[in-house]
């Protein structure tokens, strides 16, 4: 059975501005546009009765789509550098959506995940990059961010094993709830002020 994981997809006009962080870092190995995604829950390798009870469990997932913007860029690995990522603006809909996919892989009976869950898109893994090439380089563009876009579903990815970085294959797709919320409405403007 090919790699696991649940992610959100990045829509295309955010992928494009990603794109244009490409370059300029001696050592990376700059992912693909069409690659480009956020992690909810690393699976692994996993028998097919256990993929199919993860989908069954995923499907019903009843939740609303989650308005995101990507803003920043860091690096994991202090002293020695391993991945370039964007960051996702702090979103309490998707640390939720995370937290129901942890809470239904646990009870399948996958061992927790043992980090933290810090939504990123992975832009580049390094190869004996210098530090201060990395440094030099976010430098330099610290002040990214995109559009905020919806995501109105996530999905089921699968990974062939290799050193990261695709080709990911799309394997079952859960859509998100429409926002039941109508901003626009004069009935939500005085909820919202207390009247």
């Amino acid at each position: 059975m090919p790699r696991l994981f649940t992610a959100l997809e990045i829509p295309r006009n955010a992928a494009m501005s990603l794109s244009l962080l490409r370059g300029g870092l001696p050592g990376a190995r700059w992912i693909d546009v069409e690659n480009y995604h956020i992690t909810l829950r690393f699976i692994g390798d996993v028998d097919g009765r256990t993929a199919d009870e993860i989908v069954n469990r995923l499907d019903r997932i009843d939740r609303e789509e989650i308005q995101l913007s990507l803003s920043g860029i860091g690096s994991f690995g202090s002293k020695k550098p391993h991945s370039i990522w964007a960051g996702v603006s702090p979103s309490p809909e998707l640390n939720a959506l995370q937290a129901e996919i942890e809470r239904i892989c646990q009870r399948i009976g996958l061992t927790p995940d043992p980090r933290r869950f810090t939504p990123h898109v992975t832009l580049a893994r390094l190869r004996s990059a210098r530090v201060e090439d990395v440094v030099h380089y976010l430098a330099g563009r610290g002040n990214f961010h995109t559009m905020p876009f919806t995501a109105a579903r996530f999905v089921l990815m699968s990974s062939k094993e290799s050193v990261g970085g695709g080709p990911y294959l799309t394997e079952e797709v859960f859509p998100l709830q429409e926002s039941r919320v109508d901003y626009g409405s004069s009935e939500h403007y005085a909820e919202s002020i207390g009247r």
